[in-house]
């Protein structure tokens, strides 16, 4: 595939075409952000509908398509502000979103995320090892569709794979929601006097799968450890030590302790792995901004030299961008707080301390949060661990702050500045978190930085606009879960807003003086063992081996229904590459299962985005349920792990075939 020197990226129609779709991907990332409390990633998808949109025009490049998913993209992550700003309804704080403030966290939070993980680039993407599962196979979604536009044999067979990938995943997922055959698979058992629980359980996903098949088997591996450690130990000690209700199902014990105890561990293992991972970059992170700087010194001086490929925003926007954005930041925390506040005689240093740690936090949010995604991905980087980090040190910033003041209603003022606080922070993690993904798929396309860069400001702004509308109407319809005083359209129907509540509770302990620190240190202990064990194993194997705290922390805190599926795909994707290694045809085959993974995920995503937009318009959460007879439940739990098996197995097959024909053919 060639490639012209200076292709056309940015153009009116690629950026109308991106916002359209990032209005649509928004709103319906907010719908399922409030009812699981997980978000997936839209690149992908955004990039299939570009291509096939854009293949219509003889003059669209990769680099257009690139451009439409990179707008399209901050749906996906910065809608994982509902992780916080909920929070402040559940609160009472507000009855309803005020638009311009809420337009103005986003948008100032999004905005630094740009800025901040423009230095990182060098760093995290082009002088980096990091696999950045989602970025890859976005790009080979976009070099598909160029290659099949091309005629070329592999491009044909890549853009089938893609298709029949989405489709078999699409109806999968429909299956799936329409509750005709089990969402999960579970098993959960008590042992001991019946207050002894474990289990374990997974999505009936094949998006998970292949993400699994994306990040690979160190990853998978990782990822497996933290299963065990959180149900093969932790689980069984915890409920045993508990000493619950025996009358109570398995399922409902082991929910109740990993909701309450084990998550906490997770995010002591989270939090210890992100320190160590900030620790790591320091060095690279430093060579990066001083390569930055010397773009900037040879852009000055006229040198022609530096590659299209490598040139970013100009790092002088770059910090008077971050400098002025202290304006803005201060009159949005002086709004939210009001001239009348409780918090009124303090004002000024909360103020204060607020933009500095949204300044200084935010900044070590998307270094650590793009160094996820690189590992990871952005759809399984544990942006709500992130956030809890988040929300405890403002809390106990603004707890010492606010320790001398008293009333009824400070405690309540101060969580609700934590809030607002953290939902910049967010803000800034999910950008950095999607903007280096981005910055991967354009790296291999071919893609100018700076024009990405800008394409996903203008995402932001588009995506901070659409969000206070969507929440405001969703909680009109159907209220938040632990919501006091609010009457929904459907009431008893409540949208559980899972990691705004969780968020909420751990500022209100943090203030009040009640944080569960025990678990939180357990995790910090289980993190410093991992790390240990990582680095040993990378200097004993030169690197060949390894076991990413990150990897194992994000197990432990996730439901096992999202990793569980994550390790299935790791492990089936690594079987799948042992056996087609002697074939002479290996890497074609190789290239082809990324390309059904990657279809997983956008079929998935796809049918996700369908399915919560219909519910956002009716306003009917069983719009599809109610016409469908489910299946008895043992039934439909072995439809769903037969027809995951088949699909799985069969594309594996097919990959290999067809590799083998292409092979033959030249």
């Amino acid at each position: 595939m060639s490639l012209p020197a200076n292709p056309k990226e940015i153009t009116v129609r690629g950026i109308i075409l991106g916002i359209l779709i990032t209005l649509l991907f928004t709103a319906s990332q907010v719908y399922m952000g409030l009812k699981v409390g997980l978000t997936f990633a839209t690149s992908i998808p955004a990039a299939v509908i570009s291509m096939a949109l854009l293949r219509f025009f003889r003059s669209a490049t990769i680099q257009e398509n690139n451009i439409v998913q990179t707008i399209a993209s901050s749906a996906g992550t910065l809608s994982s502000v509902v992780f916080t700003l909920p929070g402040l309804l559940i609160l009472g704080w507000w009855t309803k979103l005020p638009f311009l403030t809420t337009f103005l966290a986003c948008t100032i939070g999004g905005v630094l995320g740009v800025m901040y993980t423009i230095p990182l680039r060098r760093a995290l993407v082009t002088q980096s090892s990091l696999p950045y599962p989602e970025g890859v196979a976005a790009a080979e979604v976009l070099k598909v569709g160029t290659t099949s536009r091309e005629g070329q044999a592999e491009g044909s067979a890549g853009l089938m794979a893609v298709i029949l990938g989405s489709l078999a995943s699409a109806a999968y997922a429909a299956a799936s929601v329409s509750t005709w055959m089990a969402a999960e698979i579970a098993h959960f058992v008590k042992f001991g006097k019946g207050t002894g629980a474990t289990g374990m359980a997974g999505s009936s996903s094949l998006a998970l799968v292949g993400a699994g098949h994306l990040m690979g088997i160190t990853v998978g591996i990782a990822m497996f450890t933290g299963l065990f450690i959180a149900w093969g130990i932790l689980m069984p000690i915890l409920t045993t030590l508990h000493g619950t209700d025996p009358s109570l199902s398995a399922a409902a014990i082991t929910g109740a302790i990993r909701g309450t105890e084990v998550r906490y561990i997770g995010a002591g293992v989270i939090g210890v792995a992100a320190l160590w991972a900030i620790g790591k970059l320091i060095v690279p992170v430093w060579t990066g901004l001083m390569s930055a700087l010397e773009a900037q010194r040879k852009r000055k001086a006229g040198d022609t030299d530096l590659p299209r490929s490598e040139k970013d925003i100009p790092i002088w926007i770059v910090g008077l961008v971050v400098l002025l954005s202290i304006v803005p930041a201060g009159w949005l925390l002086a709004d939210f707080m009001g001239s009348d506040s409780v918090l009124a005689s303090i004002g000024t240093p909360l103020i204060v301390a607020g933009v500095a740690y949204i300044i200084l936090a935010g900044l070590l949010a998307a270094a650590v949060c793009g160094y996820m995604a690189g590992l990871i991905g952005a759809s399984n980087s544990p942006v709500s661990g992130v956030a809890i980090l988040a929300v405890l040190g403002i809390a106990i910033i603004t707890g010492l702050i606010g320790r001398q003041l008293t009333g009824d209603n400070v405690a309540q003022a101060l969580v609700a500045y934590c809030m607002m606080v953290t939902t910049v922070v967010l803000a800034v993690a999910v950008i950095g978190n999607d903007n280096l993904q981005d910055l991967k798929t354009g790296q291999l396309v071919d893609a100018t930085p700076w024009k990405q860069q800008v394409a996903l400001i203008i995402g932001v702004v588009a995506g901070a606009a659409v969000i206070p509308w969507t929440l405001n109407m969703l909680h009109d319809v159907y209220g938040f879960a632990g919501e006091v005083g609010h009457v929904a359209l459907k009431p008893g129907e409540q949208l559980d807003a899972p990691q705004a509540g969780l968020i909420s509770t751990l500022a209100k302990g943090a203030i009040g003086g009640d944080l569960p620190v025990g678990f939180l240190a357990i995790g910090a202990l289980i993190g410093l063992g991992l790390v240990f064990i990582d680095e040993i194993l990378r200097g004993a194997s030169k690197a060949r081996f390894a076991l990413p705290p990150l990897g194992v922390g994000l197990a432990i805190y996730l439901p096992p229904t999202v990793t569980a599926p994550v390790v299935v795909g790791a492990i089936a994707g690594w079987l799948f590459e042992k056996a087609i290694r002697k074939m002479k045809s290996a890497e074609v085959a190789s290239r082809l299962s990324v390309l059904v993974a990657s279809g997983f995920i956008v079929g998935e995503s796809l049918l996700n985005v369908v399915y919560a937009s219909a519910v956002s318009a009716t306003q009917d959460p069983d719009i599809i349920s109610r016409w469908i007879t489910p299946l008895p439940e043992a039934w439909g739990t072995i439809v769903a792990l037969a027809t995951g098996l088949f699909i799985v197995v069969g594309f594996y097959m097919w990959s290999a075939a067809q590799a083998k024909k292409i092979e033959s053919d030249t």
